[in-house]
């Protein structure tokens, strides 16, 4: 999770400090202008642009939702490519723009204050907006590439909160950013994040079929790369680096990072000699600064500031200079000016000072810009009588008309509206691009009318609701009625009731089979959908299927317990006999042996208990008269007992043994363990014998973990015909995960003694657990690809 926050945190930090930077310098300008009443109209842009930011992410979500898996790929890494385009313009902008961030965006507010309400707001609406929308689209990128989206949103939100932590520290003056050296760090290692992000998109690009060379590999490091080691998973997450990737892959990352970060790099070294040469002409030109540093007047003051370095205050905590006093003044009194409400005689007249602006009408020393409201505010305020009071053109004679005061609308209208307009507009383009269950149709259930309603779909992710209109439970399948293939399925359908199946739609042919309690299978016409054909559907397995396979491992187990037997009994004259350290290692063999029939011990029953039982949950602990078995004599030779305490334990042991051997030949074997335990053992090898949960004093978790392994082998084998029909694919995958962890079991194993779990060093404990981790994920179709289905 956290090594796929780290990009976004940074997009965060960055983006969030540019937008906070132009909101700061807007709030800092306005305050010192004296138009305070002014503000809400920059927060009601900041509030709109934050509003479309969120509706942008929500339509790329949903809307990606509803492609086909093809789509999918393909939409995500066309997106992919653009956030690369934004993130390097980003890059390129701030570190020309830095150092003259402040001044630019006060000269914008200046502007913006002579030309009424719209224009402040659209103002600091594209400021922000334009942050909020390229954050918006590299966070959808990074948390597609995760297949999560904790991490990235933690990694953001925590960026943002410390942007806007660093712009109030600015605001207050408690803190000086130098923008330039900090555009410039971040600036390169996005360069290389946005490398790893290009390289992703290409990849989505060749599995989405537009671009080519999908199988061309130029390295494929899977069979002696740990993917789940810490170091692989930094490398996948921060810079999107993974053990196998095409040609294509390898010249889009290598060529953006060699082209841009040579060109970054370049133009940080004319930005720093500009700089220079700057300083050395221009040393004497700016009191209290140097030549082109974005320094408010007279803050800390008059102290130099370092280049590009930004510090805001608020009205009061430093005196504004004359540049900034008198423009917004001297636009305002042309705008009254050509409204007829100054004499041109006294504009001209007097020079206007910078912190005793002059007022018009009766109402002395409030400044200009603050009477420079919002056009509606003004006229209210005015009275007739003031504005008879002056006069019009060169200053002589008429008096103005009296004007019907504005209507003024709702304050909260405004901030209501560009919340709602966005929203809106999202949720409507959601809706539009979701496509509509076949045909808008119920699909009925049962043995008369089964599929009917149902017309061809549309391509894409498509969502059916299957309504039972018999009078028994059924389950109904989506099939490829050539193959039998299922694309979706709803089991335990209750008469009356109507549930919904969601599937992946692309080119081929389809049907529903329905099949009631009582077995007998109904299929449906079937419909044809046009265009390229997408994931293979699953070829569904009976118990037929399975008999082969079960019958195989049955005989596995009825060798590995007879050869428990043996063990065991040798195990209890060991202990007979006095000679503990021979019972020591035989106990670690017979325990071995037991480790490795794991896909049959939901068949043992309550010999399991009695065998390979642990003390948790037993009142006793330890100590306890139900703790019997493997782990009641570990801990009775690992813990200094005599051989007189743990000979009723060995003799108990060795009967179990001996019971279940007998009792198996005639135990309930479900076909349907076999795959599911493909799965679960090495699962309960994560949890316990890795952890060291079951270790009782012996400390071979791992010579239990290397018998869990040998037992998932030996299930695979003789499920190999039905995986390799289904998905040739993944045996060779999780043949090269088996051979990975076991030679980092086997490097364990020295002079015939295993590590214990608690003296591993912490890197191959990691490697252990990622090997380990990588092959359960990599197992985790098998139950599924394998399950028994009424369909077949």
């Amino acid at each position: 999770m956290w090594d796929d926050a780290f990009p976004s945190f940074l997009i965060g930090l960055r983006e969030g400090l540019e937008a906070g930077l132009v909101v700061s310098v807007l709030v800092a300008t306005l305050v010192r202008a004296g138009a305070k009443s002014r503000l809400p109209q920059v927060w009601t842009g900041v509030l709109a642009a934050i509003a479309l930011s969120l509706s942008f992410g929500a339509v790329l979500t949903f809307t990606a939702a509803s492609l086909s898996t093809t789509a999918q790929e393909a939409f995500g890494g066309t997106l992919s490519v653009v956030a690369v385009a934004f993130v390097t313009a980003m890059v390129f902008w701030m570190r020309r723009s830095a150092r003259n961030l402040a001044g630019e965006i006060k000269e914008k507010v200046t502007e913006a204050l002579a030309m009424g309400a719209g224009v402040l707001v659209l103002t600091s609406f594209l400021a922000v907006g334009r942050e909020g929308l390229e954050t918006a689209l590299f966070l959808w990128t990074t948390a597609r590439a995760a297949n999560e989206s904790a991490g990235p949103m933690t990694g953001a939100g925590v960026g943002l909160v410390l942007a806007g932590g660093l712009c109030w520290a600015l605001y207050r003056r408690v803190l000086r950013i130098n923008l330039t050296r900090f555009f410039t760090v971040t600036g390169a290692v996005l360069v290389v994040i946005a490398a790893g992000v290009l390289g992703y998109g290409l990849r989505d690009l060749q599995e989405g079929g537009v671009l080519p060379g999908g199988t061309a590999y130029a390295f494929d490091l899977s069979g002696s790369v740990d993917a789940g080691s810490w170091y692989s998973t930094l490398l996948q997450g921060v810079l999107n680096l993974t053990p196998t990737m095409t040609w294509l892959q390898v010249a889009g990352y290598g060529g953006y990072l060699a082209v841009v970060m040579t060109l970054f790099v370049r133009g940080v070294a004319g930005v720093r000699a500009a700089r220079g040469a700057g300083e050395a002409a221009g040393a004497g030109d700016v009191p209290g600064g140097r030549a082109g540093v974005a320094t408010p007047a007279g803050a800390d003051g008059g102290a130099r500031a370092g280049a590009g370095s930004v510090a805001l205050g608020p009205a009061g905590s430093a005196a504004p200079g004359p540049a900034e006093g008198a423009a917004p003044a001297a636009a305002e009194a042309a705008r009254l000016r050509s409204r007829g409400a100054v004499p041109r005689t006294d504009a001209r007249a007097a020079p206007v000072r910078p912190q005793a602006v002059a007022s018009v009408g009766s109402g002395g020393g409030e400044p200009l810009a603050a009477r420079g409201a919002a056009s509606g505010e003004s006229e209210a305020a005015e009275s007739p009588e003031s504005r008879s009071a002056v006069s019009a053109g060169d200053g002589v004679g008429e008096p103005l008309p009296p004007r019907t005061p504005a209507r003024r609308r709702p304050a909260w209208l405004l901030p209501v509206a560009v919340v709602v307009v966005p929203a809106v507009l999202a949720g409507a383009v959601v809706a539009l691009a979701r496509p509509k269950p076949g045909g808008g149709e119920t699909v009925a259930v049962s043995k008369s009318d089964c599929g009917q309603g149902f017309t061809a779909p549309r391509p894409g992710r498509q969502t059916f609701r299957m309504h039972n209109t018999g009078a028994e439970t059924a389950e109904v399948y989506l099939i490829d009625p050539a193959t039998h293939a299922v694309y979706g399925e709803v089991e335990g359908l209750a008469p009356g009731t109507t549930r919904e199946l969601v599937a992946t739609v692309a080119g081929g042919s389809y049907a529903w089979r329905c099949v009631p309690t009582d077995g007998h299978a109904v299929t449906s016409k079937a419909v044809r959908v046009g265009g390229a054909a997408g994931d293979t559907a699953v070829v569904p397995v009976s118990e037929r299927d399975l008999a082969a396979p079960l019958k195989a491992y049955r005989a596995y187990v009825d060798r590995g317990l007879a050869t428990l037997v043996r063990q065991t009994r040798r195990l209890d004259d060991d202990i007979r006999s006095g000679h503990l350290d021979s019972a020591r290692t035989d106990w670690l063999t017979a325990h071995r042996t037991y480790a490795s029939l794991g896909a049959a011990y939901g068949t043992f029953e309550e010999f399991d208990q009695r065998i390979d039982g642990r003390p948790d949950g037993l009142p006793g602990g330890v100590r306890d008269k139900d703790f019997t078995g493997f782990h009641r004599v570990e801990y009775g030779l690992w813990h200094g007992r005599s051989a007189a305490w743990l000979k009723g334990p060995a003799q108990q042991l060795a009967d179990s043994a001996k019971g279940l051997r007998k009792a198996f030949p005639h135990q309930d074997f479900d076909p349907s363990d076999l795959p599911l335990r493909a799965h679960e053992i090495l699962e309960n090898t994560l949890q316990f014998e890795l952890t060291g949960d079951t270790d009782q004093g012996s400390g071979t978790g791992l010579a239990t973990a290397d018998a869990n392994l040998a037992g998932t082998r030996e299930l695979l084998t003789v499920l190999r015909p039905l995986l390799t029909t289904r998905a040739p694919h993944l045996l060779p995958t999780v043949d090269a995960d088996i051979a990975r962890l076991q030679a980092l079991l086997d490097a364990e194993h020295r002079a015939g003694r295993w590590t214990p779990i608690a003296r591993l060093d912490r890197t191959a404990k990691a490697r252990i657990d990622g090997a380990t981790g990588q092959l359960l994920e990599d197992l985790s179709p098998v139950p599924d690809l394998l399950e028994i289905r009424k369909s077949a």
